[in-house]
């Protein structure tokens, strides 16, 4: 395994709990891969968090996905809604940083079922997922995250 930095302001350290919590309770993130002419290429992606890796869907070709086959190593960042603590004009918030490696689904199985997890965090009730996955499931392609390392800081934005 890899050898990743101690977090240099320790004392803001968040606990592998709450950087779990923020995984599962977060709508989206930012994906960062080694893009084209050794760019960094971020993108803010919907996401689900299942059995301690994250899971992405994207179309079958692009920027994104030419990084991650040259490369799959990557970043994931997620950021909480900011809180105001009353009596502090600043506003709370808690990062998260996940470092890992990214591989394509095969499994026809396994990608029912996150677009499936997809469709219960992001659609509204009573939308028909089985229907949308019928018409556009066929032109997706599942992501799997793998956890190398994660790391979360409190900060105050003041």
């Amino acid at each position: 395994m890899e050898e990743f930095r101690a977090m240099r302001r320790f004392n803001q350290q968040a606990s592998d709990e709450a950087c779990l919590r923020l995984l599962e309770s977060a709508a989206r993130g930012i994906l960062a891969v080694h893009g084209d002419n050794g760019y960094p290429y971020g993108i803010p992606l919907n996401f689900v968090f299942r059995g301690g890796r994250i899971w992405f869907h994207c179309a079958k070709e692009g920027h994104k996905l030419d990084a991650i086959r040259r490369d799959d190593k990557v970043c994931f960042t997620l950021l909480s809604e900011p809180v105001k603590n009353e009596g502090e004009w600043w506003n709370n918030v808690m990062s998260v940083v996940v470092f890992g490696r990214i591989r394509e689904v095969t499994d026809q199985a396994e990608i029912d079922v996150i677009l499936r997890a997809l469709g219960e965090k992001y659609f509204p009730e009573g939308y028909d997922i089985e229907h949308d996955m019928q018409k556009n499931g066929p032109r997706a392609l599942v992501l799997e995250l793998c956890i190398d390392h994660i790391t979360g800081k409190y900060v105050k934005e003041k």
